[in-house]
């Protein structure tokens, strides 16, 4: 039989990200202050897009931080330092275009509480509609001038790296020792040597200077706090309960002309897009707050067990719409200014304390211990599951320790 040519038809459905979605994906995500400046962009380009600020004000958060002590503070204390808010001041530091700083803001929304990057490169440079090579440029350029080093890494070797390059302490035997992190897990430290060309003591003394290293750079910023700009959301609590509503004082008003031109359809789309995100904004704050009343009452020491999942269940909404609108969202709270995203947390045993509430509890539990005679880890654990009525592990609250970036007790003991 000879063989021929054959024509079929096939149906296939797929989603393209098209302009138009990637531009609603872009809003969606965006805080106030980076949808003010995409809003800005766009109206320099589209004369049919008018935009009115409000009456400039100087936003100062009511409280110092989440894991304040109880009390009321005095309302002019600065906030502790979040990882986003340094990250975003990095941002503004570096002075970037426009197209690079969509890129830029896209990497600090990527950036997980260790420091690390939690998406792929490749997946930031789809959603801003750019260039893999773009996005790598900008990251460079963000890891190069981060502090602490280490910052916007996409894996622990590369942080390390980071930290020995900016150590000056990236030689050779550094740099296979990096490469071959695997076995110094193992602690084949023969192997790396015969790699290396070098005797056994020059590869210790590499791993000794590794371990002076920080594998989570961001840890040591305060979790919860939000920086000092304006939030995009306010709760505030009423004679009929709490009520949360959009900061409207941190966004301008859009409007389009009546009439016919060029740029009118497409201006009237962005105000649909704006308009679309408040509203997804409003109703997911509102759920996630409703569902923390207790937090709001009394701390975060009462943050109670919730996923992305059940708030998304509960609106009828997508997980990854809920993740992207809470992605770099603040809300102002007598409590403080807080990020949304931290509000979700696991809960460890069915019925007992959350991951959140843990977390606040330990650090509550370090500042009230004495100087002289710090908790170990043993400690802690017992004091925790006595409050939370359910035991926890040691190794539970040394992770949640180091999440929060308290040393161990040996480094915390003072002499008097």
């Amino acid at each position: 039989m000879k063989p021929g040519n054959r024509i079929s038809v096939q149906q296939t459905q797929r989603l393209a990200l098209t302009t138009g979605l990637a531009a609603s994906i872009q809003v969606l995500r965006a805080d106030s202050e980076g949808l003010s400046r995409y809003l800005e962009e766009q109206a320099a380009e589209n004369p049919a897009l008018v935009l009115s600020r409000p009456n400039p004000v100087e936003w100062t958060p009511r409280w110092k931080s989440v894991l304040g002590t109880g009390g009321e503070p005095p309302e002019a204390e600065a906030p502790a330092a979040s990882l986003v808010s340094h990250a975003l001041a990095l941002v503004e530091a570096l002075g970037l275009s426009a197209a690079d700083g969509r890129i830029a803001h896209a990497l600090v929304d990527a950036l997980e509480p260790s420091g690390w990057l939690g998406r792929t490169l490749a997946s930031i440079a789809q959603s801003v509609a750019a260039s893999l090579q773009d996005v790598e440029s900008v990251l460079e350029r963000l890891q190069v001038r981060a502090e602490p080093s280490g910052l916007f890494a996409r894996s622990l070797a590369e942080c390390l790296r980071l930290q020995a390059v900016d150590a000056g302490d990236l030689d050779p035997v550094m740099i296979i020792v990096l490469n071959r992190l695997d076995l110094v897990a193992r602690g084949d430290v023969h192997r790396l040597a015969r790699e290396a060309g070098v005797d056994e003591a020059t590869v210790l003394a590499r791993i000794g200077t590794l371990r002076g290293y920080d594998p989570k750079p961001g840890s040591r910023f305060e979790p919860f706090a939000a920086s000092a700009r304006e939030p995009d959301l306010i709760a505030e609590k009423g004679e009929a309960g709490w009520t949360v509503a959009l900061n409207r004082s941190a966004l301008p008003t859009l409007t389009v002309p009546d009439g016919r031109g060029t740029g009118r359809a497409g201006a009237r789309a962005l105000v649909r897009m704006v308009e679309g995100r408040n509203a997804t904004l409003l109703s997911v704050g509102q759920e996630i707050l409703h569902r923390q009343v207790a937090a709001l009452e009394q701390g975060p020491g009462a943050l109670v067990a919730m996923t992305m999942s059940d708030v998304a269940t509960s609106l009828g909404l997508s997980e990854s719409t809920v993740s992207r609108v809470v992605a770099g969202a603040a809300v102002d709270t007598p409590r403080g200014t807080w990020w949304l995203r931290a509000l979700f947390t696991q809960s460890l045993h069915q019925g007992g304390l959350s991951a959140g509430a843990l977390r606040d509890r330990l650090a509550r539990l370090v500042r009230a211990e004495d100087p002289a005679a710090p908790l170990p880890d043993e400690a802690l654990a017992a004091a925790l599951a006595d409050e939370g009525g359910a035991p926890i592990a040691r190794r539970t609250v040394a992770k949640y320790r180091v999440q929060l970036g308290i040393p161990p007790a040996h480094r915390r003991r003072q002499r008097r």
